[in-house]
């Protein structure tokens, strides 16, 4: 026992034929890469298709695959043993977004990329990457929606001093506003929907009060844009 734990710890020690150092360097560097995979992922998601588990798994992939690379470095004989347990193993479970599958694709090249001991591409790809995922955040690049939420109310009593009314509001709260959809339910009661464009989408709460507090207006539902799925 003592052998064996000097022998991982004296200077120079080798592992899978790769120094100790390398080898602890290359698994750490793949497990922070990992947390910066899965802040990402975290902080750029859209939705309600969230997964913590499948964020945390994002960080531990990085390390798997970095491992199993350290495995494989020139030694074929283990190659194609891993490459056997692999098609035993059966993976079923099923991605709910394309977008998870990139995560997961950018994960295992990490991953190889530490384990190839490739660090500055390991490195330059994370930030490159990373830059990549916070401009489709911060651009919403490919979605079709222009507004923030989905709004329904319904009118009661003068509707015309309740139309007038809820739209002031709505225009105060809102840079753009559209109609979708307008039902009449009595000879005194309107039933409306509207998609809009908030001047601040974080203060759709006082959008919401104002709405609740005047008078006419009832049943008032406001829903986020993230809610809704996109097909």
């Amino acid at each position: 026992m003592n052998n064996f734990l000097d022998s991982m710890f004296n200077q120079g020690a080798m592992v899978s034929g790769l120094p100790l150092e390398t080898v602890i360097l290359s698994l750490l560097l793949s497990f922070a890469i990992g947390h910066v995979i899965g802040w990402i992922y975290a902080w750029t998601h859209h939705g309600l298709s969230y997964s913590q588990s499948f964020t945390a798994s994002l960080v531990v992939m990085p390390v798997l695959v970095c491992l199993v690379m350290l495995l494989m470095s020139d030694n074929l004989v283990v190659a194609f043993g891993l490459l056997a347990v692999f098609a035993v193993v059966r993976f079923r479970n099923v991605l709910k977004d394309t977008r998870d599958t990139t995560f997961v694709l950018w994960a295992i090249v990490e991953g190889m990329a530490c384990g190839v001991l490739k660090f500055q591409l390991a490195i330059i790809g994370a930030i490159v990457v990373g830059l990549v995922v916070a401009y489709l955040r911060y651009t919403a690049f490919g979605g079709r929606h222009r507004f923030d939420v989905l709004l329904t109310l319904q009118l009661t009593g003068d509707l015309v001093d309740a139309v007038a009314g809820h739209r002031d509001i709505l225009r105060q709260h809102s840079r753009r506003i559209r109609l979708a959809s307008e039902r009449r339910l009595t000879d005194e009661g309107l039933d409306l929907s509207y998609r809009l464009l908030l001047r601040n989408p974080e203060r759709h709460d006082e959008l919401l009060r104002a709405l609740e507090a005047s008078e006419g207006i009832r049943n008032v539902s406001l829903y986020l844009r993230d809610d809704e799925s996109e097909i």
